[in-house]
């Protein structure tokens, strides 16, 4: 498997190009603000070609470039559908708290193809599965997509802005709430093998044994007993 990954624009948002190897067809997550040349770059360095876009969620910073590498690849968007309007009303979404100069270089809207994401989906693109779970707190549709283990490859989970090394997304802008995303760590994350790589919005790698072992936000948390 292939995942390439860089942080783009002016909050360093992780973007990922996923791929079963070099040369193939590759999903792209979270092309955020200034995302669009690092997309295009790496596509070129490992000869891949874009089938789909996948959103973790709909902020600014995470969707900002959507239209054009959409639009430059007539490939689709998929995006929850509660937070779908956040790409036509991003100022909204963030409380108008990313003021305008930036708001003036980006290109808002919906891409010509948009698909909408529902918890427990597994999407199959590019000869690969993401299994989607809905975990809202940081917005109301925010999700996680996770890849489960292949050969020598430990199972993944994309975890957008739910889950950081050290930490957790905020819940401060509309949409937010803390006991949602608490109520997500536990049902999403917790049930999850400690070796599963949490690659996340932003900031570094990490793994699900370490996050439990030293997160303090999932100090306490329990996770669903199975078959509730």
């Amino acid at each position: 498997m292939l995942i390439a990954g860089f942080p783009a624009g002016a909050w360093g948002t992780n973007c990922y190009l996923v791929a079963p190897a070099a040369g193939e067809e590759c999903v792209i997550i979270d092309p955020g603000h200034q995302a669009a040349q690092g997309v295009e770059e790496t596509l070129k360095k490992h000869r891949l070609k874009p089938v789909a876009v996948v959103l973790t969620h709909g902020h600014i910073d995470h969707v900002a470039s959507v239209v054009p590498v959409c639009g430059a690849h007539d490939v689709p968007a998929w995006i929850h559908p509660e937070d779908r309007y956040m790409m036509s009303d991003p100022e909204k979404a963030l409380g108008r708290s990313i003021g305008m100069p930036l708001m003036g270089e980006l290109t808002v809207g919906e891409p010509d193809d948009v698909k909408e994401l529902s918890d427990g989906a597994a999407l199959k693109l590019a000869g690969m599965e993401f299994g989607v779970a809905h975990a809202p707190g940081h917005t109301k549709g925010s999700v996680t997509f996770r890849m489960p283990e292949v050969a020598d490859v430990p199972q993944i989970l994309f975890s957008g802005d739910l889950l950081f090394a050290g930490s957790v997304g905020r819940t401060d802008m509309p949409g937010g709430d803390h006991a949602e995303l608490l109520a997500s760590l536990a049902r999403v994350c917790l049930p999850l093998d400690d070796s599963t790589v949490v690659l996340s919005g932003h900031g570094p790698q990490t793994t699900i044994g370490r996050e439990r072992a030293s997160n303090p936000y999932l100090h306490g948390l329990d996770a669903p007993r199975r078959g509730m």
